[in-house]
Formats: C-alpha cells, structure tokens, sequence
C-alpha cells in the first residue's frame, strides 16, 4: 500500500499569465494554503492553475516514495514483465525526444504493474564518447566531471517527471564497476577467436578526428555527429567478427513476431543473402603474414578457385608491406587503375586454404564490386564470364563438378553432390578455424577501435614475444587515468600517459604496451539490458539464473533511427553469449516499439536560408516576418533542434503546462507511424478533458454527500453505461497490448468521460454501474496522468460504495485493471456481503430471485467473494437485508 506523506515542495505556482518559482525549502512551500483533497479531507470543485500544481507537487512526492517500494522479488510468484526504454546520452539536459520515449515506457510500466505483472523498468546512462570528451576540450574540463554534473541534472529531470524507474539498478558505462564487464565479454569474444586486429581502409572523421563505422556515414558520406566529409584513411584497428553470427541474425528476425516490419526489413537488408561464406586465404608477403577473408557464394566450388580480384580501393593497396613487394611498374600502374580502368596483376599470391596452392592476386578497375565489397574468387570452370577472364589473363582453371553435378578434384569431398559438399566444406573450415560461417558478401565486421580517450579501454597488452594478449578477468577493469585537462583531438591522451601504457605481458613478464584504442560505444550499450538484471554483482557481468529469470526484455522502446547502429549490434552480442552458454535467450528483445520524431515549427530566411529565433519574428500579420528586413518566412516542422530554433524545453513545458498535461499531450499525438507535430495550440483540447474529468468527480462527490438516498435504478441507462464502459476497456487495452497508439486510448477515454457527463443527476447519484464505470476512467487514466487520476481517485473513493473490484483505501495505481463484465440480458441486482460488519464487495444475482434467500446465498457461496471470505467459516447468524436495488448479507461469527 502506498505511503501518504505530505510534499515538502511546491515548485510553480501559477497566477493569471505569469509564472511565480517558489522555493524548493520546505518553510517557504508550508506558507502556501493547502487545497487539494488529499491534505485536507475536502474535495475542491474548480480545477484552477493553483490547483493543479499542488496536487502535481504532493502527488510528486508521493508517487517517488511508492515507486521506491517497486523492487523485482524472486520470491514473488507474480509473472515478470520487462520494460526498457533505450538510456540516453547525458548531454546536459532532457529534449522532447528524450520525454516523449519515457513517458510511453513510464505508461506501459504501469499499465502492466496494474495487470499483476511483476514489472522491471530500470533506467541508466549511455556515458562515454565524443560530445563528452570534445566539450572537456572545449571548456577546459575534466570529461568525467562534465559527464557526472549533466547526469545529476538529468537524473532529477526525470524523477520531475514522476518517472516510475527502477532507480536501485542505475547503471553508468563510463564507471569501472560497469566497464570493466564490458572488458570480460571482449575478452570472451577475443577468446573465442571473434576479436582481431588488422589493418583497414576507415572512415576518418577530420572534425572529432576518430573513426567512424560505414553505419556511422550518412548517404552523402558525412559524419553522423560532426557533420564533417568523411575521409579515407589507413589504421591498425580492432573489429568483431559479425560476418560470423549473419547467419543467426538473419535467421533471428523470423523469431522476432512483435518487431515492425520496416525493423526487421532494414536488419535483413543491412545483412543481406546469407547463401555463401568466406574463406582465409593467406598471403604471401616478405615477413607479414596476413589473412585475405574473400568471400565465396558456392562454398562447395572452393577448390575450382583460379585468381582473385580485389577492388581499387581495397585497403591492401593502400599497405606500405604490399606497396614494397610489388614491381615499380606495378606500382605506377596502380595509379591509373581507375582512370584507365586496368586490370593488374600484383605479383602477389594468397594460399588457398585447403589445397595450400598459390592463387594469384589481381587488382581489377573493370571488375563492378557491389558496395561494401572489396574482393572477388574467380571460378572459370563453372561461370562464364570467369572462365572469359582467365583466358584473357593466361589463367589456369580446374574443373571442380562433373556432368551429374557432383564435385570432382575436390579432395574428400569428390563424390559428394552439390548440397553435400558445400555443408561438408563448411563445417571443416570452420574446426580448421579458415571460415566457413554463412554470410552475405556485403557485410561487414563490426570496427569498434576509437582514437579517443573518454571510452571502454581495450583490455589488450601487445607483446613482442606472445602478441596480442588480453588483460587476464581477475586484472580487470583497465581503468582510464585520471587527466587534469584534456588538450587534442585526433591522437588519444592515452597515448601521452606512459605510466599508464608500459606494463608487463601477462604471459611472459617482458616490458610491454596497453592498447591505447578505446571502444566504440556501442559496444557498451551492446549488453546493458543484461546488467540491469544483476547491476550490483561484483564477480561476472550477471548471474546467470538472475538473467534467465528476467530476460527477454518483454518490451523495449526507442528511435527507429537505431534499427541498425544499436539493435543488430546488440542481437549480435546476446547471440555471442548465447552461444557461450551465459544466457538462455539468444534474441534479447521480444517486443520492439519505435517511437516517432518530435517536430517543431522552424521559420527560415528564403534569401539565406538562415533559421530565426521566436524573437526575431513579428507574428503581428497574417504571415510571420523576420522584424528587420520584413521578409516572409518558410514555416516547416522539422526535428527539434538547436541549430533551428525549434526545440522545447521540456522544463519550460512543465511549468508552463504541468507534468500531466505535457504527458497526455505526448502520448495523444506520438504514433509508432508517423511522427510527432509539436503544436502548442493543441493543449488546449487536453487541459479542456482534464476539467471535464475533474467535473465529473466534483459532481459525484457533491450529489453522493447532499442527496437523500434513492433506490430507484434505470435499467436502460445502467446498460448503456456497461455497454460503453466495456468498449472504453476493451479499446485501451488492446492499444496497450497490441497496437501501441495509445493516442487512441486517450480518444476511447475522452469518449467514456463524455458518456459519463452526459448521465443525469437522478441516474449518477445512485447507479453503482455509473461508480463503477467512473472508477474505470481513472484507473486506466492512472498509467499516463498519474498525479491528477490519484488525486480524483481519492475524491471518489470518499464516497464510494463498496466494491469487490477496487481497493478504496489504496491508491489508484494500486488497482487492478478494468475487465470486461459480461451482461446477460436479464436484470441483476447486488448483493453486498459484510464479515463481522466490514462490507467485502457484492455478487450479482438475477433480479427474479431477490426474495429467494436460500439460492441467493448458494450463488453467494460459489462467487469468488464468497470463496475468499466465506468457505471453511463457521457463522452465528446469517442477515438478509432486502432493499429495492439491492440486498444486505451479513454473516456474523
């Protein structure tokens, strides 16, 4: 049951137009008159400005203390639900964007707490990366200090927000006690052969100066974050090897039943045609020993293998260790090759990985790569136009299937039919460890080095001796040093701190370097929703068993945007760990609710196209102008943002609005469909209902407490009321469990509150049906406006009948949810049930037995009230009572 305390607070007090900041101190709030129900025992009929604040400001505080009691109990038998909202970067400060997606998380939670489901909704920080690190530059800071100041701003912007979190299980990726988990599970991947080191072609950013994954290149090829053209460049860095688990993830999204199309569409696409796989093929260059990965569609034809082409802009072309190998004139040539479309022969071989023969290398400008790929296997004696190309280019072939299709100078596997051999060949690639995993030509693995300092450092120490070593788990977290300042962008500070990168090789003892990379930060928030499950655990990155019990996340909410940056990368983690045994589920996220865009009005100069502020406009006229030079403006609704002008601070919408008015205004415009239309006009039809609803719970206070008590019932009337209040059920629910538009729920709840107005006095003051369906509106209210409904269902519960469906003296959010209520036709009429005088609720019986006391008290007995508070009891006496609408049943031991 809820705690009552009384608000220590009241933040805004609005008079008329203007807006009063009142002191958070608790002397300055006790200077304010109480008015609300809630803390003076009197229900208040006007639903003013005044009002509303400080039944926000009371409900505020108690809903935190409540929420502090909402803790996962493995004891509790209750079904788990999970809901996740994607963490947000602390930037500083909440946007709309930010709101919008935790208001809906907020209403689902509570809308399945109210449903009996034991609900887990913890929240956290996606905390390291560029902006943090570059605004430390910028000002002079510490980026940890500038990170922790914006969390705590953050922090108490949501709990402002009533938001329902789960806050004993907030997580932080930029603190040890969770990065060093991030640590273990590279260590698992390197362990497990899918964490490597090489040399690649990257997209080189030359404002943040760090790399960028293809994902993080926009289709003009610039930065997703600084905007800046992208370049190529040439670095050592570290990938995870994706291409490995394509074909799972593929195979995944059929499981996925609950995810949007357009997701799971983008994921497949992003993926594409896992029917091949990739083989290494190792080259032969004086003192390197490198892999080629090249991929082949038929496995099953690896041995008929004649050459392989790689692209111009493969990135061995751009390798000092090939550049020195080749002949002058190949060299020369290699200049040339786009312009004049040329096909060079390098003079360099990859052995093939299973006959270990030669393969010459070709670099090729007449060959037409698909985007993404860099190399091609040439089968002359199966497809013609290889065939053409080696007879051009002096090229042996072998004939690797014969006239029944089956494979012939293929080794063990001749004999075999086509599908026989291409699962055989696969499998032994895979135990010689040379490929073998189905893929698609086009994707890649995943680059997670960055040239930063404010990330997850790599647990790598290079050795001279061993290589590549990784940090051993019981030396784990490789903390981050402490830096006064940081001063350049381009070269990590990691690299200007000796101390911290000479060490030791953990296998050998020699003197020895950390790696001086960082993670991509991704690959934090690639496992976050399994450390909520064990946030405190100190000995692996979560229990196993804890895991298993919560997870899948039921319900995960965020931007459609992330549908590859975040969400393959994540499914690709929780399929690596799958595969490891550390978890049941391989797909982490079983429903998938994309949120819309928030848009705002932007005004832009035709003649510049320059964006204006508010107030450099003269709204005066039928058109906007800007105020100097009078030109008409462009008015579009474009994502919110500073550049344009067009954002709203969420804090300045509270104030100005109230946290219940800007939540229903929210989820009344956002649709998974389309996006969300900032319009300020628009509140007016919200702030209309919510006096509606509280004119509803002032009438029925006012004609429960000053009528005479009337018997009389309207048949008809109480029907229609059932009838309507079921649709209302059946209408929200089904967008909370199905649809997701729960701007449909309000429009379903603004109808019911219209029916219930429309009800006559004579009816309201005496229909239980009415009561009933009046408590309905604010339970299922509660979930999305949850400081008003409070408040209306404390007015209502003073006057309340008794009821076997609703706890009155709890509060609302501790109700169950409405369900349906069948009607069969034939006149019912209550019958209320007393133990020792303490009224339990009522049983519906058919009118026509009202004078039947035997067969009213065996309906009784087989209710589930009677069943819960009357079987295996012995009683005194039994009392009927016999009214016109109803019937008295007290039982008195």
């Amino acid at each position: 049951m809820m705690v009552f305390l009384q608000s220590d607070k009241l933040r805004y007090l609005r008079t008329g137009n203007s807006l009063l900041r009142r002191s958070h101190c608790a002397r300055c709030f006790n200077t304010i008159k109480r008015s609300i129900y809630s803390l003076t025992g009197k229900w208040v009929d006007s639903f003013s400005i005044k009002i509303q604040n400080e039944l926000e400001e009371t409900w505020k505080t108690r809903l935190q203390k409540y929420n502090d009691t909402l803790t996962v109990n493995k004891n509790d038998k209750k079904p788990k639900y999970y809901v996740l909202s994607m963490f947000p970067y602390p930037s500083g400060k909440l946007h709309m964007g930010h709101v919008q997606v935790y208001t809906i998380s907020d209403t689902m939670a509570h809308f399945y707490r109210m449903n009996g489901k034991q609900v887990l909704h913890p929240m956290g920080w996606d905390s390291f990366g560029l902006p943090a690190e570059n605004a430390a530059i910028e000002r002079g800071l510490r980026p940890d200090d500038w990170t922790f100041s914006n969390i705590d701003y953050m922090k108490n912007q949501l709990k402002s927000l009533s938001m329902c979190f789960n806050w004993e299980r907030e997580v932080t990726t930029c603190k040890p006690d969770y990065y060093r988990w991030t640590q273990s599970i590279f260590v698992r991947l390197f362990e497990a052969g899918l964490a490597y080191q090489k040399e690649g072609l990257v997209n080189w950013d030359p404002v943040d100066q760090t790399v960028l994954a293809n994902e993080q290149v926009d289709e003009d090829g610039c930065s997703w974050r600084s905007g800046a053209k992208v370049e190529q460049k040439v670095l050592r860095q570290w990938y995870l090897k994706m291409t490995q688990y394509s074909k799972s993830l593929l195979d995944g999204l059929e499981d996925l039943k609950h995810w949007p199309d357009g997701i799971k569409s983008a994921q497949a696409h992003f993926i594409g045609d896992c029917s091949g796989c990739s083989f290494s093929f190792t080259l032969q260059l004086p003192g390197i020993d490198t892999d080629l990965p090249v991929y082949v569609s038929n496995p099953e034809l690896i041995f008929g293998v004649s050459y392989i082409l790689i692209s111009p802009t493969h990135t061995l072309l751009k390798s000092e260790s090939l550049l020195h190998s080749v002949q002058p004139d190949v060299r020369n040539a290699l200049d040339e090759i786009d312009s004049k479309q040329l096909d060079i022969t390098l003079g360099v071989s990859a052995i093939h990985p299973f006959t270990k023969q030669p393969i010459p290398l070709i670099a090729s400008g007449t060959h037409s790569f698909p985007k993404y790929v860099e190399q091609y296997a040439g089968i002359p004696s199966v497809f013609e136009e290889d065939q053409v190309f080696a007879d051009q280019h002096g090229f042996n072939s072998t004939i690797v299937i014969d006239k029944d299709n089956r494979l012939i100078n293929s080794d063990e596997f001749t004999g075999m039919n086509r599908a026989e051999a291409k699962e055989a060949v696969m499998k032994k690639a895979r135990e010689q460890g040379i490929g073998g995993h189905m893929t698609s030509q086009r994707q890649c693995d995943w680059l997670i080095s960055r040239q930063r300092y404010w990330g997850t450092p790599i647990p790598i120490i290079h050795c001279k001796n061993c290589k590549a070593v990784p940090v051993p788990i019981n030396q784990l977290p490789v903390e981050l040093p402490k830096l006064a300042t940081l001063t350049d962008k381009g070269k990590s500070a990691l690299q200007q701190i000796p101390e911290w990168y000479n060490t030791t090789c953990p296998k050998c003892g020699e003197p020895s370097q950390r790696e001086m990379d960082t993670m991509d930060t991704f690959v934090d928030s690639s496992w976050y929703y399994l450390r909520f499950t064990d946030p405190h655990n100190e000995q692996e990155e979560f229990n196993r068993e804890i895991a298993n019990s919560l997870m899948p996340v039921d319900l995960y909410i965020g931007g459609k945007e992330h549908a590859i940056l975040h969400l393959l990368k994540a499914r690709f983690i929780s399929h690596f760990l799958h595969s490891q045994g550390l978890i049941e589920h391989k797909e982490p996220f079983k429903r998938l609710l994309v949120h819309s865009l928030v848009m705002g009005p932007s005004y832009m100069l035709p003649s510049t196209g320059q964006y204006v502020t508010k107030e450099e406009i003269d709204f005066s006229g039928n058109e906007p102008v800007e105020k100097v030079s009078k030109e008409k403006l462009i008015i579009k609704f474009e994502k919110m943002s500073k550049s344009k002008h067009n954002g709203v601070d969420p804090i300045d919408a509270i104030a100005e609005h109230g946290i219940d008015t800007l939540r229903l205004f929210i989820l009344s415009r956002a649709s998974p469909q389309s996006n969300m239309m900032w319009n300020v006009d628009s509140i007016v039809g919200i702030i209309r209902w919510k006096n509606k609803m509280w004119q509803l719970i002032s009438r029925h206070i006012k004609l429960k407490k000053d009528s005479k008590s009337n018997d009389s019932v309207d048949k008809d009337k109480d029907l229609q009321i059932l009838k309507k209040k079921n649709t209302a059920i059946k209408e929200v629910s089904k967008q909370y469990i199905d649809n997701y538009k729960l701007s449909i729920a309000i429009t379903r709840l603004i109808t019911l509150t219209k029916v219930l107005g429309s009800v006559p006095d004579t009816v309201s003051m005496s229909s239980v049906e009415y009561e009933d369906a009046l408590a309905s509106l604010c339970v299922m209210l509660a979930p999305m406006a949850p400081h008003i409904a409070s408040e209306m269902w404390q007015g209502l519960a003073s006057v309340a009948e008794p009821s076997s469906k609703y706890q009155w003296d709890k509060t609302v959010l501790e109700q169950n949810w409405p369900v349906l209520e069948e009607y069969s036709g034939e006149d019912m009429i209550k019958v209320f049930i007393k133990v020792n005088h303490n009224t339990k609720g009522y049983v519906m019986v058919p009118r026509h037995l009202r004078d039947n006391q035997d067969e009213i008290q065996k309906l009784v007995d087989k209710s589930d009230l009677g069943k819960s508070y009357l079987n295996g009891r012995t009683f005194t006496k039994v009392v009927f009572t016999s009214k016109v609408n109803y019937r008295r049943m007290k039982f008195v031991s």
